[in-house]
């Protein structure tokens, strides 16, 4: 798939880009839920993208200084247990986030991840095809997933 650090955090630069759009819209623009991406609002895309950029931080952190990462342990084990009903859990925990704190997350969060994947060892996440695989999956393919419901949601806003 990957066969060095910096096409990867290249390719997940350029996939997170659209996603900036969101930050342009006022904060009534970000809380309309739109039909066309599943009854979400801009805030429920960017908590929803940001719940999983967040895990694989905390990932990231923990391979930066070891083999293992103990919360991507912990996240496979609740997903093969409960499913889609870890994304309602994780969801929920944002949900008395404010909107201003939820704007600087989305700015911090994915920038932080980069950061992070700049020092985690290639053999640790690159080289490694379970991490790569939870990186790709949580990044690039994720914001593929999401990119209709990106683009229902500018379209809202452009209404």
């Amino acid at each position: 798939m990957y066969l060095d650090a910096l096409s990867f955090l290249e390719d997940e630069r350029d996939a997170w880009r659209p996603y900036e759009q969101l930050m342009q819209l006022s904060d009534d623009q970000l809380e309309r839920p739109v039909a066309e991406a599943h009854g979400w609002s801009g805030r429920d895309l960017i908590v929803h993208l940001l719940v999983w950029l967040d895990i694989s931080l905390a990932t990231a952190r923990e391979l930066a200084v070891g083999e293992t990462s103990p919360t991507m342990a912990r996240m496979d084990a609740a997903w093969d247990e409960r499913a889609d009903a870890v994304n309602d859990e994780l969801h929920a925990a944002w949900a008395d986030v404010p909107l201003a704190e939820v704007r600087q997350r989305f700015e911090s969060i994915p920038g932080e991840l980069r950061g992070y994947l700049t020092v985690v060892p290639e053999t640790r996440w690159v080289k490694h095809p379970t991490h790569l695989e939870s990186f790709f999956g949580e990044t690039i393919e994720h914001y593929e997933d999401h990119r209709a419901d990106l683009e229902a949601i500018l379209e809202s806003a452009r209404a």
